[in-house]
């Protein structure tokens, strides 16, 4: 990224409100091992913000040695928390499991369970969300901590390439994808399914409520559009697939993201590594959509 761009990634990151240091030490406990037809599953136990373990699966691929390119994967929403980093492995009604597909193509995956979902489930989201704002705390912002601290645990496994880590989601999983690859440029490749949602175009097409609690951010709209958040990834490749039927993501939001993120990679030179596909469909992945994310993976990554 541009160096001009720096200042511009620490003010969105001063908006995620009251966060714990970057600095301190993460700490890993497997707590469990299990080989499957293409990957071996571990199950782990993160301490990424010092205020609560966080559960999460890495997924490599059997057979191989040496590092190999990663994907940190960020889970959906959908109300179902029960799910949380379980959708890695076997997915979701409006998504197939990425698990076994990333192994074949031999990459390594790691997925966290986010703030009350999956084994962190306890307290809703919207009694976490207030615990928070009391605190000064903002919950999207306490998610996308814990996404980047995900990420400095996986950078510095010995079995992964650094320099080859992409992150891919759907829904709430998109919208952390392109936040955390706008923030750390150490993510090298976005994908993003379902959720280029264009912030004006929410609200003039009245589609606030549509979007949980943990998506608000207090004072973004003051100093970032969706577009300019996803303008800090550029040049590194980016690719978002969309549904023109979603309500979550209104078109005109989309032609709005588009036509602004084609001009940025025209004015860095890297045209090609930015691409909008939508399709005649509502909040889903079909078949097309995956082997798109696979070809811009074997591309890119």
């Amino acid at each position: 990224m541009p160096k001009s761009s720096q200042p511009r990634r620490r003010q969105l990151h001063a908006l995620l409100g009251d966060l714990p240091p970057r600095k301190r030490r993460i700490s890993a406990r497997k707590i469990g091992e299990q080989r499957r037809e293409h990957y071996v599953l571990e199950r782990l136990l993160l301490d990424l913000n010092g205020m609560e373990i966080v559960p999460a699966y890495f997924v490599r691929p059997t057979g191989g040695h040496g590092p190999r390119p990663a994907v940190l994967y960020n889970h959906s929403h959908g109300g179902h928390y029960e799910v949380g980093k379980d959708e890695l492995l076997r997915g979701q009604e409006y998504i197939e499991p990425y698990a076994d597909e990333l192994a074949r193509l031999g990459y390594s995956a790691l997925c966290i369970d986010a703030w009350g979902f999956g084994e962190r489930r306890g307290r809703t989201e919207s009694e976490i969300f207030k615990h928070m704002l009391w605190h000064g705390q903002v919950l999207w912002g306490m998610m996308v901590y814990d996404s980047l601290r995900a990420l400095d645990y996986l950078v510095r496994r010995p079995d992964v390439d650094p320099r080859r880590v992409a992150t891919i989601g759907i829904s709430m999983g998109s919208t952390m994808a392109w936040w955390a690859a706008a923030l750390d440029t150490r993510i090298k490749v976005c994908v993003d399914i379902c959720c280029q949602t264009d912030f004006q175009a929410l609200i003039e097409s009245q589609g606030l409520d549509g979007h949980g609690i943990y998506y608000y951010v207090p004072g973004l709209l003051k100093h970032f559009t969706t577009a300019g958040i996803n303008a800090l990834i550029a040049p590194r490749p980016h690719l978002a697939l969309a549904g023109n039927y979603d309500r979550l993501t209104p078109p005109a939001g989309l032609d709005r993201i588009d036509a602004h993120l084609k001009k940025v990679y025209k004015a860095a030179r890297a045209p090609d590594a930015w691409r909008m596909l939508r399709y005649d469909i509502g909040h889903m992945e079909t078949a097309a959509m995956r082997a798109q994310v696979v070809a811009f993976l074997r591309k890119w990554l």
